[in-house]
């Protein structure tokens, strides 16, 4: 249990390792499915071990060529899917298993959050879209995190003594919550979506959800308040992931995602990877390191540039990291969401690249 400092005494969080389950009777009432999408949930085999977090043969949905996300159904990455496709999808109750169905070929690709503007960096996509055979980022999504409270219909504001959500939107409603709930008690669930099934199950203890509207019209809540969230605008940017292969065409507002690993720890490491972009006229969009889980201090970066890898700059860039890096992941070019061109400056366009070739081949008597 753990109370804040000063005004925010009054919030009381307590902390719930294992998601509240929902009664056969509450999910026959609130059917797993969205604006007329099917969703099957991924039958899972963790046992602990590495790899084993998806086992081939063990769901309906494997009959075609389908999507899967990181669910359950009502979640942020459940909206993000479905600006993708309104088809038949596959709910992953991890990301380590919806991109392992996608390198098993049970799915055709799976929708994850990999960046949020108030958290950061989704620790568990990073690291997992390199854990073991090559993926490709085909496309971003990015949408707002908005969240309400949600209870079953009759309940009033001023009722609502247990609170139940997901630890991170816990976070990002703390000061309405305590401003509005100053009594209540929160308590964190796996997930938002999961909150708010618990919540419409007849009889749950929880009084109400803190989760994203598409929850609360998922499972018939009522909506006590809307748009709760201390930090208004923020976003959460989702990637679309599919098997290695070809690149998407580039159209001139893209997004290239690469892993570099530095050769040995030394003074300018870090410096030698940023150069390779500055150099040629690259910007760079994120940049965080993760442990390459070997040794205490070891660290890779993660990286979204500006560009395509067929603009030259951008593809010189990647040539330049091969030299100085021992490894480089390259997890693919896509369109930018926003549609955001990159502002490239004198001497750094495709043809400016070209036009130095051209006076270098010269040099030698052409």
């Amino acid at each position: 249990m753990v109370r804040g400092a000063g005004a925010a005494a009054a919030l009381i969080v307590t902390w719930e390792h294992s998601s509240p389950s929902v009664s056969a009777a509450a999910t026959a009432r609130h059917p797993l499915c969205f604006t007329g999408a099917r969703v099957v949930a991924a039958k899972s085999t963790t046992n602990g071990s590495r790899r084993q977090g998806w086992r081939p043969g063990t769901s309906t949905g494997e009959t075609g060529p389908v999507l899967g996300y990181f669910g359950p159904a009502g979640t942020f990455t459940h909206q993000a899917l479905r600006t993708v496709t309104q088809e038949e999808a596959l709910a992953f109750a991890s990301v380590r298993e919806a991109l392992d169905a996608v390198r098993a070929g049970v799915i055709r690709g799976a929708v994850v959050p990999i960046e949020n503007s108030v958290e950061g960096g989704v620790s568990a996509t990073l690291d997992e879209l390199i854990a073991s055979s090559p993926l490709a980022i085909r496309g971003e999504i990015v949408i707002p995190v908005e969240f309400g409270l949600y209870a079953r219909p009759g309940t009033r504001l001023e009722d609502v003594r247990q609170v139940l959500t997901h630890g991170h939107a816990a976070a990002q409603c703390r000061e309405w919550l305590v401003t509005q709930l100053p009594a209540a008690a929160v308590t964190e669930a796996g997930s938002t979506a999961g909150a708010a099934a618990e919540v419409a199950r007849p009889g749950s203890r929880y009084d109400a959800a803190v989760c994203a509207r598409v929850a609360g019209q998922l499972y018939e809540l009522d909506e006590l308040a809307y748009q709760i969230e201390d930090n208004p605008g923020a976003v959460t940017r989702f990637v679309e992931v599919g098997p290695a292969g070809s690149v998407p065409e580039r159209t001139g507002a893209d997004k290239t995602t690469l892993v570099a690993f530095m050769r040995a720890d030394h003074s300018g490491a870090l410096l030698e990877i940023l150069e390779q972009f500055a150099v040629r006229g690259v910007n760079l969009t994120r940049i965080e390191s993760r442990p390459t889980k070997t040794t205490l201090g070891s660290y890779c970066f993660s990286i979204d540039a500006e560009g395509h890898v067929q603009d030259k700059r951008v593809g010189e860039a990647l040539e330049g990291l091969h030299r100085v890096c021992p490894t480089v992941h390259f997890l693919g070019s896509y369109p930018r969401a926003d549609g955001g061109r990159p502002s490239i400056a004198v001497g750094f366009s495709d043809e400016e690249f070209d036009a130095a070739a051209a006076w270098v081949d010269g040099l030698f008597g052409g």
